[in-house]
Protein backbone atom coordinates (compact mmCIF):
# COMPACT_ATOMS: atom_id res chain seq x y z
CA UNK A 1 0.00 0.00 0.00
CA UNK A 2 3.31 2.10 1.09
CA UNK A 3 4.10 1.83 -2.75
CA UNK A 4 1.06 2.80 -4.77
CA UNK A 5 0.18 5.61 -2.36
CA UNK A 6 4.05 7.05 -3.26
CA UNK A 7 3.01 7.52 -6.42
CA UNK A 8 -0.02 10.00 -5.90
CA UNK A 9 2.29 13.38 -5.74
CA UNK A 10 2.82 15.68 -8.50
CA UNK A 11 5.22 13.89 -10.31
CA UNK A 12 4.00 10.72 -11.35
CA UNK A 13 5.99 8.21 -13.68
CA UNK A 14 3.58 7.04 -16.05
CA UNK A 15 -0.20 7.35 -16.50
CA UNK A 16 -0.69 3.44 -16.44
CA UNK A 17 0.73 3.51 -12.70
CA UNK A 18 -1.56 6.59 -11.81
CA UNK A 19 -4.66 4.34 -13.01
CA UNK A 20 -3.39 1.64 -10.88
CA UNK A 21 -3.03 3.85 -7.63
CA UNK A 22 -5.77 5.39 -8.25
CA UNK A 23 -7.98 1.89 -9.21
CA UNK A 24 -7.11 0.34 -5.81
CA UNK A 25 -8.05 3.48 -3.79
CA UNK A 26 -11.41 3.38 -5.64
CA UNK A 27 -11.77 -0.06 -4.95
CA UNK A 28 -11.66 0.23 -1.20
CA UNK A 29 -13.43 3.23 -1.31
CA UNK A 30 -16.11 1.61 -2.85
CA UNK A 31 -16.22 -1.33 -0.47
CA UNK A 32 -17.91 1.04 1.38
CA UNK A 33 -21.80 1.54 2.25
CA UNK A 34 -22.31 5.07 0.68
CA UNK A 35 -26.48 6.22 1.91
CA UNK A 36 -25.34 9.95 2.36
CA UNK A 37 -22.81 12.63 2.43
CA UNK A 38 -21.91 11.40 6.03
CA UNK A 39 -21.31 8.10 4.62
CA UNK A 40 -19.25 9.31 2.08
CA UNK A 41 -17.53 11.59 4.18
CA UNK A 42 -16.53 8.66 6.67
CA UNK A 43 -15.57 6.53 3.81
CA UNK A 44 -13.00 9.33 2.16
CA UNK A 45 -11.68 9.85 6.05
CA UNK A 46 -11.38 6.00 6.48
CA UNK A 47 -9.28 5.83 3.61
CA UNK A 48 -7.17 9.08 4.52
CA UNK A 49 -6.46 7.24 7.35
CA UNK A 50 -5.20 3.85 5.98
CA UNK A 51 -3.15 5.83 3.86
CA UNK A 52 -1.80 7.77 6.44
CA UNK A 53 -1.20 4.72 8.68
CA UNK A 54 0.47 2.81 6.41
CA UNK A 55 3.11 5.29 5.27
CA UNK A 56 5.97 6.56 7.92
CA UNK A 57 6.71 9.88 6.38
CA UNK A 58 4.65 10.84 3.79
CA UNK A 59 1.04 11.99 5.17
CA UNK A 60 -1.73 13.10 3.01
CA UNK A 61 -3.99 16.24 3.71
CA UNK A 62 -7.79 15.65 3.52
CA UNK A 63 -9.57 18.36 1.20
CA UNK A 64 -11.70 20.60 3.01
CA UNK A 65 -15.14 19.21 3.84
CA UNK A 66 -16.81 22.21 1.57
CA UNK A 67 -14.60 20.37 -1.45
CA UNK A 68 -15.72 16.69 -0.51
CA UNK A 69 -19.51 17.72 -0.24
CA UNK A 70 -19.14 19.54 -4.05
CA UNK A 71 -17.64 15.88 -5.12
CA UNK A 72 -20.39 14.16 -3.15
CA UNK A 73 -23.12 16.31 -4.89
CA UNK A 74 -21.49 15.63 -7.97
CA UNK A 75 -20.63 11.87 -7.71
CA UNK A 76 -24.22 11.31 -6.55
CA UNK A 77 -25.51 12.67 -9.71
CA UNK A 78 -23.77 10.55 -12.14
CA UNK A 79 -24.24 7.19 -13.23
CA UNK A 80 -22.07 4.45 -11.45
CA UNK A 81 -20.54 3.62 -14.44
CA UNK A 82 -19.07 7.01 -14.27
CA UNK A 83 -18.66 7.70 -10.57
CA UNK A 84 -14.93 5.85 -10.96
CA UNK A 85 -13.90 9.10 -13.06
CA UNK A 86 -14.82 11.81 -10.55
CA UNK A 87 -13.62 9.96 -7.79
CA UNK A 88 -10.51 9.69 -9.73
CA UNK A 89 -10.32 13.69 -10.70
CA UNK A 90 -11.14 14.53 -7.70
CA UNK A 91 -7.81 12.74 -6.02
CA UNK A 92 -6.07 14.23 -8.81
CA UNK A 93 -7.35 18.06 -7.75
CA UNK A 94 -7.76 18.21 -4.30
CA UNK A 95 -5.26 15.35 -2.62
CA UNK A 96 -1.96 16.86 -1.73
CA UNK A 97 1.28 16.30 0.64
CA UNK A 98 1.05 17.10 3.50
CA UNK A 99 3.28 19.90 4.72
CA UNK A 100 5.55 20.41 7.99
CA UNK A 101 4.47 23.67 8.98
CA UNK A 102 7.85 26.17 10.36
CA UNK A 103 6.26 26.66 13.76
CA UNK A 104 6.28 22.78 14.68
CA UNK A 105 9.78 22.33 13.39
CA UNK A 106 11.29 25.71 14.71
CA UNK A 107 9.50 24.46 18.19
CA UNK A 108 10.93 20.84 18.08
CA UNK A 109 14.47 22.39 17.33
CA UNK A 110 14.57 24.72 20.36
CA UNK A 111 12.58 23.21 23.18
CA UNK A 112 15.02 20.23 23.89
CA UNK A 113 18.02 22.48 25.24
CA UNK A 114 15.46 25.32 26.43
CA UNK A 115 13.92 22.50 28.62
CA UNK A 116 17.52 21.10 29.91
CA UNK A 117 17.93 24.91 30.65
CA UNK A 118 14.63 25.10 32.88
CA UNK A 119 15.51 22.03 34.24
CA UNK A 120 18.85 23.26 35.93
CA UNK A 121 17.75 26.30 36.93
CA UNK A 122 14.58 25.04 38.34
CA UNK A 123 17.13 22.65 40.12
CA UNK A 124 18.94 25.69 42.02
CA UNK A 125 15.48 26.59 43.64
CA UNK A 126 14.38 24.97 47.18
CA UNK A 127 10.69 24.98 46.28
CA UNK A 128 11.25 22.93 43.02
CA UNK A 129 13.73 20.68 44.39
CA UNK A 130 11.35 17.55 43.24
CA UNK A 131 12.72 18.31 39.93
CA UNK A 132 16.34 16.70 40.56
CA UNK A 133 13.89 13.20 40.99
CA UNK A 134 12.80 13.15 37.10
CA UNK A 135 15.75 11.81 34.59
CA UNK A 136 16.96 13.99 31.67
CA UNK A 137 15.80 10.93 29.92
CA UNK A 138 12.00 11.08 30.59
CA UNK A 139 12.05 15.18 31.54
CA UNK A 140 13.22 16.60 28.53
CA UNK A 141 11.12 14.28 25.61
CA UNK A 142 7.86 15.35 28.02
CA UNK A 143 8.53 19.10 27.84
CA UNK A 144 9.48 18.50 23.67
CA UNK A 145 5.72 16.58 23.18
CA UNK A 146 4.20 19.06 25.45
CA UNK A 147 5.50 21.99 23.40
CA UNK A 148 4.54 20.45 20.32
CA UNK A 149 1.32 19.88 21.14
CA UNK A 150 0.76 23.30 22.94
CA UNK A 151 2.04 24.91 19.02
CA UNK A 152 -0.23 22.72 17.40
CA UNK A 153 -2.91 23.53 19.34
CA UNK A 154 -2.50 27.17 19.43
CA UNK A 155 -1.74 27.34 15.87
CA UNK A 156 -5.83 25.67 15.04
CA UNK A 157 -6.99 28.14 17.55
CA UNK A 158 -6.05 31.29 16.43
CA UNK A 159 -5.68 30.15 12.49
CA UNK A 160 -8.89 28.97 11.19
CA UNK A 161 -7.77 28.16 7.79
CA UNK A 162 -4.81 26.04 8.64
CA UNK A 163 -4.66 22.66 7.02
CA UNK A 164 -2.31 20.65 9.83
Amino acid sequence: MGLLTSFMTKSLPTTQMLNLVLGTLHSKFMEKEINGFDDFHLALLDMFNTINAALPGKHYDVPPPAKVEECFLKWERTKESERKKVFIDFVKAYVNLSKFDDSTFITGLVTPPAAMAAKRACETLPQLKAVKAIPDVIFVPSATILALISAKLSKRMFLENVAS
